[in-house]
């Protein structure tokens, strides 16, 4: 079983290999195969990567990505279209969007995958708590971000908000969810305070009877942080 994570020395912004290091703790056969900048991602040519991983990135490491990833373009499409499961967190999933736009007006072109597109605004940071549904798991984080997502992902997202925002602050829905690709704003690090969604997640790379490392205290502290959101949200 491996996971392949995409630019480790560029998406580690918010924490992101501690989810990568809890899997691990989870399930210590994992391989973890990390793929540099100069490297053709792994994923692209291997049929046996149980988990492509990228984590949140600067927007000038945004456009570095943007560059070495649109010579696979086609073939990231059709390992999305071919079930490929994906974990995008943070700004990563702008990535495979139409495009993204600056404060002037001028844009990045990016992989055109998804029929959505960003807009940055690097003088506002949004920063706010999200508590959510993925399915049938009540899911939590948080969102700190330069950048808000525009275009329909109506039947197509990964978490419906209900305290906290969407792509943007005019939806509830957060995210793209297609076949098995996942991506989303929210960060904690998401899989160390969403046990129940880590456990989906393992169910997905084919881990048979997923065990959680440290099983009893990260639920415990989902429970605990959980009735806290739900308490600012009966509040608001």
């Amino acid at each position: 079983m491996k996971i392949e994570i995409l630019y480790p020395e560029l998406c580690n912004l918010n924490g992101d290999m501690g989810n990568i290091r809890y899997l691990k703790k989870c399930v210590p056969e994992i391989e973890i195969l990390e793929t540099t900048i100069n490297e053709k991602p792994k994923f692209i040519d291997q049929g046996d990567i149980s988990l492509v991983y990228m984590g949140t990135s600067t927007e000038k490491s945004q456009e570095i990505i943007i560059e070495k990833l649109k010579p696979y373009t086609e073939q990231i499409k059709q390992k999305i279209d071919n079930n490929q499961l994906f974990l995008f967190l943070g700004n990563s999933l702008e990535i495979l969007g139409k495009y993204i736009e600056n404060e002037d007006g001028s844009k990045i072109e990016a992989l055109g995958i998804f029929d959505i597109y960003a807009k940055r605004n690097m003088l506002n940071r949004h920063n706010s708590f999200f508590l959510g549904t993925y399915e049938d798991i009540e899911i939590l984080g948080f969102r700190g971000q330069f950048t808000m997502l525009y275009g329909n992902n109506e039947n197509n997202y990964f978490a419906k908000a209900e305290m906290g925002i969407g792509i943007n602050e005019q939806t509830k829905l957060e995210g793209i969810h297609k076949n098995n690709f996942l991506a989303t704003y929210i960060i904690g690090p998401i899989l160390i305070l969403n046990p129940y969604f880590t456990l989906k997640l393992l169910k997905m790379m084919g881990v048979e009877n997923p065990k959680l490392a440290f099983e009893k205290e990260v639920i415990e502290a989902y429970n605990i942080r959980l009735k806290k959101f739900k308490e600012l949200q009966s509040k608001n």
